[in-house]
């Protein structure tokens, strides 16, 4: 018999964690507070039906819990959601994917979905896996509680998408909806969450102008008219190449229609409509 006694076990490394960094200031920080907050800005208790991509804002929730909480009580919630989100805080481009892991929210830790992140890595090249891109980043945080207070059972797939051009987009896209396929389950299985807000800090007769030049194009599932519109004519919609790669992966699974939800802009929580931020939210199907 050894006199050496048992041999350690090696520590086990810990999986990255995202911390809530807004939780009390752009949305709610207790459970009780955000679930007050929810039911409130849903409205009536409708039918839920399934969908494929949901296009959500991701202001504090002051100015657009009003405009996404109605879109999530529309449809059913699965238990994986892909988030795509835009880039406001690293020099772009980048597409990066947090790798495994949980986020956390005044709800609870909302476990990564190792598996169909590995799958969108495996399916497209132009995906890496990181960190970084999200430590700062609101959008996806901001929406996180909105579908984990649907869904308890939430695991997600974080994506910051900040890829310029359009064929890129529509790549990533592709890829989205093959590594959606590979798991081999049935339609509305998983949902794609592209977040975004629309024009920045334009008059509200301006902004709701461009905006409906934007929203025209979304709502006639054009994601390549979308973001040259966009470019072209300057609107600001900051998560315009996230809500690309959620139609061509929408288009890619079966989907045929969007439809628009509601539109509103800060000037109407504020008062203040001399500088505004567009807010809207539609479902895919």
């Amino acid at each position: 018999m050894s006199e050496r006694g048992p041999v350690p076990a090696l520590p086990v490394p810990a999986l990255p964690t995202r911390v809530a960094r807004f939780a009390g200031s752009w949305y709610p920080g207790t459970a009780t507070a955000l679930g007050a907050a929810v039911e409130e800005a849903s409205g009536p208790e409708v039918a839920r039906e399934r969908a494929t991509a949901l296009i959500l804002p991701h202001a504090g929730w002051r100015y657009s819990l009003r405009i996404a909480a109605p879109a999530v009580a529309r449809v059913e919630v699965p238990e994986r959601v892909v988030f795509l989100c835009p880039n406001h805080r690293v020099p772009p481009p980048v597409v990066a994917a947090w790798p495994e892991g949980s986020w956390q929210t005044p709800l609870g830790p909302v476990p990564v979905d190792a598996e169909l992140t590995q799958r969108l890595l495996d399916a497209c090249p132009r995906v890496s896996a990181g960190t970084e891109a999200h430590l700062e980043e609101h959008a996806i945080e901001v929406l996180l509680p909105l579908l984990q207070r649907a869904q308890p059972q939430l695991k997600i797939v974080a994506v910051v998408v900040a890829e310029p051009s359009y064929e890129g987009l529509a790549e990533i896209g592709r890829g989205l909806a093959e590594a959606v396929r590979g798991l081999g389950g049935a339609a509305g299985e998983v949902l794609i969450v592209a977040s975004s807000d629309m024009s920045h800090f334009l008059s509200a007769p301006e902004a709701r102008r461009r905006d409906e030049r934007a929203l025209e194009r979304l709502l006639a599932f054009d994601a390549e008219g979308l973001l040259e519109r966009c470019v072209s004519e300057q609107i600001s919609m900051c998560g315009v190449r996230p809500t690309v790669v959620a139609l061509e992966a929408a288009r890619a699974l079966g989907a045929t229609q969007v439809e628009l939800v509601d539109y509103g802009h800060s000037g109407e929580v504020s008062g203040d409509e001399s500088s505004v931020v567009g807010y809207a939210s539609a479902i895919v199907r």
